[in-house]
């Protein structure tokens, strides 16, 4: 199965949608753009939307849904907000197909045009502020904490499967609060949420910082976000979180009486995460034999596979490892028993390789007579011989290990592919190879739009806490207080 996908070093990107296509994951729909999330890809994305809720719910949100059709005239309310998606907006024009009198089959009923277009949401801050006019009135009913699980419609020209759909799923998170202080805690608790997830349960470590004014959320005041590096080098946003000051209180005017009973505009915070996160797990831990997931995000974390003449030999197998099975899914495992004897064991090997199942346990004939069994480690293709008593605590204590080795692999790759430079011979130089830069830049618009233009590389982020030190721009040679992190990105 392995020789069915692109190596890495000969073209990434192919070998990227080969291992989407050949894992199981997704595929290709018959809607330009769109894709089919199969069971498997699936999995995954139950397995982060668990985890999210369960943050999110400890941080005291709670779940709600609004309409996937929202008015054209609220976009139109917030100017930079509709600027920022207007290009990417699907437009609902009519309600009624009727066939057609010349028997071209079904047409749009020109008499079912609608008073108003309906623009399929690209996010959903207007129509939850307009929702949220009538649900706020007072201090008392603040801070009010919702989040919603939901699709959303992105007009995307250039797609790619989870990286980049025109559809695709994701949480956001809309908060009102009563003070810019309140917001802004918001608006940083949520994104220390996104960076704990992304690095405990995706074993992936991320550049915690601010975007600049030019790559701020359309409408917002302050864009936080995290960053995380692909083993190609190139980055990729894994969530923001944006404080939104007042500009969609106003927009549609949510007013609360404050404890003197004078009426105050609302302070508004938005946030979320995307099935990108799926893309950027492929992208960071896999091979060219297949998927590598972190344990705690696998839909199937462990596979027995018996090797005999099937029949009695896999009954044998099975009920000595029946008590380590029910072992380990007492202790939450996921564990198959994989007893296919349409299948050699070679081909199930490469399946399970090609699907990053963490740990494979195979036993024949000689091994349950001699009680052993071999392991095979998915993260570093180790294989070893166990004694199979206490192999459940072995296979708990080893996923353990496997997370934290994916996680530390991760770091240190993406901790040495990162350059300091000073000049812009170092920076044109530097950005032809993979990685980050750390580099000094003016604060412009324009010294950041000319870089992007001459390069393709992108202010990722000023990184919170970032430590001042004086400087000068790599581009123009102006003063800069600052470093900042510069990458091509997805």
């Amino acid at each position: 199965m392995a020789k069915e996908i692109t190596s890495r070093v000969n073209d990434y990107s192919q070998w990227y949608n080969d291992l989407v296509i050949k894992s199981g994951m997704a595929d290709h729909s018959s809607v330009r753009g769109c894709m089919v999330i199969k069971p498997y890809g699936y999995a995954i994305w139950e397995k982060m939307q668990a985890a999210l809720d369960k943050m999110f719910k400890e941080t005291g949100h709670v779940n709600a849904y609004f309409p996937l059709l929202i008015p054209k005239s609220f976009l139109s309310k917030e100017a930079a907000h509709i600027e920022g998606f207007a290009k990417e907006c699907a437009v609902v024009t009519h309600y009624r197909l009727i066939n057609d009198p010349n028997g071209k089959g079904l047409v749009v009923d020109p008499d079912a045009k609608l008073e108003e277009e309906l623009i399929i949401r690209p996010t959903s801050e207007t129509i939850i502020w307009n929702t949220y006019k009538n649900w706020i009135q007072s201090y008392r009913d603040l801070p009010l904490l919702i989040n919603q699980w939901a699709n959303v419609v992105r007009w995307e020209m250039r797609t790619r499967l989870f990286l980049r759909t025109a559809e695709f799923l994701w949480q956001e998170g809309h908060t009102a609060h009563s003070t810019e202080k309140e917001a802004v805690e918001e608006t940083e608790r949520m994104l220390e949420v996104y960076a704990e997830f992304t690095e405990k349960f995706m074993a992936l470590p991320v550049l915690k910082g601010k975007k600049t004014p030019n790559e701020r959320f359309a409408g917002a005041i302050d864009t936080y976000c995290i960053e995380a590096m692909m083993q190609d080098g190139q980055a990729l946003q894994a969530g923001t979180s944006h404080y939104l000051g007042q500009n969609f209180a106003k927009a549609f005017d949510v007013k609360f009486a404050n404890k003197e009973g004078k009426e105050e505009f609302v302070y508004a915070t938005s946030w979320g995460v995307s099935t990108r996160l799926i893309g950027a797990l492929i992208m960071a831990h896999s091979d060219d034999e297949g998927l590598v997931l972190p344990p705690m995000l696998a839909p199937l974390q462990v596979v027995i596979v018996p090797i005999g003449k099937g029949g009695e030999d896999f009954k044998k197998i099975f009920e000595k490892c029946e008590p380590v099975i029910k072992q380990l899914k007492a202790k939450g495992v996921s564990v198959k028993f994989d007893d296919d004897d349409t299948k050699r064991p070679g081909f199930k090997f490469a399946e399970y390789e090609m699907k990053g199942v963490p740990i494979r346990l195979a036993m024949g004939m000689r091994d349950y007579e001699a009680g052993t069994i071999e392991v095979a480690r998915r993260d570093t293709k180790e294989k070893s011989v166990q004694q199979f008593e206490g192999i459940g605590n072995y296979v708990e204590q080893l996923l353990e290990d496997i997370q934290a080795n994916i996680y530390n692999r991760a770091k240190t790759f993406r901790d040495s592919h990162i350059r300091e430079v000073n000049t812009w011979e170092e920076f044109q130089k530097a950005i032809e190879e993979p990685g980050f830069i750390s580099a000094h830049w003016d604060g412009t618009p324009e010294t950041e739009e000319k870089i992007k233009e001459l390069t393709k590389a992108t202010i990722r982020c000023i990184p919170l806490n970032n430590p001042q030190q004086e400087g000068k721009c790599v581009l123009t040679g102006n003063a800069s207080k600052e470093r900042v992190v510069f990458a091509r990105a997805y």
